[in-house]
């Protein structure tokens, strides 16, 4: 009886991938993806503009001057940059402070305005006692009225800012300071009644503002 022949098994060959190979091209693709992105995050977090910090609480009506300003660079692009006063840009003239600013604060665009704007006028009211720690420029404050016949306090002006703290006293008399706040003209004549009637007239620091 013949005996079959049975063919003796060929290897498969491999064979190099060419440049036409679909696996080889989608990882050229992610390698060349994933540099790319590495670079603009690179190039993005060193790319930095400077913006105009404030050195100290600004406060209405005060024109900015280049000593009331520090500079800092931050990351900042479209819009959002938009909304900052730029250190690498003149400041604007004749500009005064419309809203607080407060200490190291990043300067609005929107907190600068025209002095015919401002809708305050300062007024100086004389304190009493030892200075609380917060009384500061820049804090808000509500004026209260103790009436001199019952003795009833009355509000007179709520949430209203500091502009300066003249003390004579050095925080530790009992006389002598003065708080000049900036009063809405609608709370105007009250308060200018207040402080020339025989009652007393207080400020009261709102907690949390003065720092």
């Amino acid at each position: 009886m013949d005996l079959l022949e049975v063919p003796a098994p060929v290897a498969p060959r491999l064979r190099r991938p060419g440049w036409r190979d679909p696996r080889l091209l989608s990882g050229l693709a992610l390698v060349a993806g994933a540099v790319a992105l590495g670079s603009w995050a690179v190039s993005s977090a060193q790319h930095t503009v400077p913006v105009y910090v404030a050195r100290g609480a600004l406060v209405p009506g005060a024109v900015v001057e280049p000593g009331d300003l520090a500079v800092a660079d931050v990351r900042l692009t479209g819009t959002a940059l938009e909304r900052y006063l730029r250190a690498d840009a003149p400041l604007p003239e004749g500009a005064v402070v419309v809203r607080v600013v407060g200490d190291g604060e990043l300067v609005a665009r929107s907190a600068l305005g025209a002095a015919q704007d401002l809708d305050v006028r300062a007024v100086a009211v004389p304190l009493r006692g030892a200075l609380p720690p917060d009384l500061v420029a820049g804090a808000l404050v509500d004026l209260w009225l103790t009436p001199p016949e019952d003795g009833t306090p009355e509000a007179l002006a709520q949430a209203v800012v500091v502009q300066e703290v003249a003390d004579e006293g050095g925080g530790l008399s009992t006389g002598g300071a003065t708080a000049h706040v900036l009063v809405p003209q609608d709370d105007l004549p009250s308060v200018l009644a207040a402080l020339a009637s025989d009652g007393r007239v207080d400020v009261v620091p709102l907690p949390g503002t003065g720092g």
